[in-house]
């Protein structure tokens, strides 16, 4: 088990690759805070299966990263538990597209709020535990998308690209600390903000150019975040990890 006994903390647990990372964590012996906008009924019943079959907690933590009020409190809440915490995985977030000279100034400063600001605020707050344990591992999403420049995600794209900069930033900062700070950038996965957000000649065009020829599964991207979330990747700090098929 690679997260035996480790606190961890998973934003945007409720679905896709969140969920499959909430799960592997799980079956690694990981506790987890898990962080989603609000309270479901069915995945409160998923989480306690879920606890129950690997012998972990699983606390529910609910805030939205579009209020920054929230987002206080959510990281407060975890804090107030004084629970050394071991690994953050900044998952949750969201996408648009638009075409550059039709997207509008706001969405793309929604997209930086959420997918970069209010990322920001939680983790300086979840850090500064993890300097006084002087340890932590903490993994930020970027996106392909980030690093290619895909056509219609100005704003996404330019939020994620400062995740990787911010990654490498942090990475040198707390480094002295003992806390590692790593960036996974995955490829199209099999979600629904992929299905969402991608039209189907886009994909077709997409994964014609991969060299493993199809989109990833939710479980192969939380594997990565498993690798740089645990002490496999040890001596890793300030990288950017591309899970992207061979893009």
């Amino acid at each position: 088990m690679l997260l035996k006994a480790k606190n961890t903390v998973v934003t945007g647990c409720n679905r896709g690759i969140g969920k499959a990372i909430l799960t592997l964590f799980a079956e690694n012996g990981a506790n987890v805070w898990a962080c989603t906008r609000g309270p479901d009924a069915e995945f409160s019943e998923f989480t306690a299966r879920l606890a129950s079959d690997h012998g972990v907690w699983i606390k529910e933590v609910h805030f939205d990263l579009a209020d920054a009020d929230q987002v206080t409190a959510g990281a407060k809440q975890i804090i107030a538990e004084k629970e050394p915490i071991d690994v953050l995985v900044n998952n949750a977030g969201i996408i648009d597209v638009s075409l550059f000279l039709m997207t509008k100034l706001d969405t793309m400063r929604e997209m930086f709020e959420i997918n970069y600001f209010s990322q920001m605020a939680f983790t300086q707050l979840i850090a500064r535990q993890m300097i006084r344990m002087r340890r932590g591992s903490i993994v930020n999403f970027s996106s392909s998308a980030a690093i290619e420049g895909n056509e219609g995600r100005t704003g996404y794209a330019s939020a994620k690209a400062a995740m990787i900069t911010a990654s490498k930033v942090m990475a040198r900062e707390l480094g002295p600390a003992g806390v590692r700070v790593n960036a996974i950038a995955p490829g199209l996965t099999e979600t629904d903000m992929m299905v969402g957000s991608t039209p189907e000649d886009a994909l077709e065009n997409t994964v014609a150019r991969l060299s493993l020829k199809r989109v990833a599964r939710p479980e192969e991207i939380a594997g990565a975040v498993l690798f740089l979330a645990s002490d496999l990747s040890s001596y890793m700090t300030g990288q950017v990890l591309s899970v992207d098929g061979g893009m």
